[in-house]
């Protein structure tokens, strides 16, 4: 996995862990926040190559869009 992939997902576990502590509910485990992280990471990479857009705006939906389903 390169670098900037590892940051992406990074990124994505710290926007899940912030939108759960906002929403006050409980943190899943590590594995947990990764595996989600890493489903985000792919579904923005898989938007931004049909549309052309920002990933970090796709992942901030797709976060969004998460925690709406929950």
């Amino acid at each position: 996995m390169g670098f900037i992939r590892q940051q992406e997902e990074k990124l994505a576990v710290k926007w899940l862990k912030w939108q759960h502590q906002k929403m006050n509910h409980p943190l899943p485990d590590d594995a947990a926040l990764e595996r989600n992280a890493e489903k985000i990471v792919d579904e923005a990479h898989r938007i931004a190559k049909e549309k052309g857009r920002n990933i970090y705006s796709i992942m901030k939906e797709l976060i969004s869009d998460l925690k709406k389903e929950k």
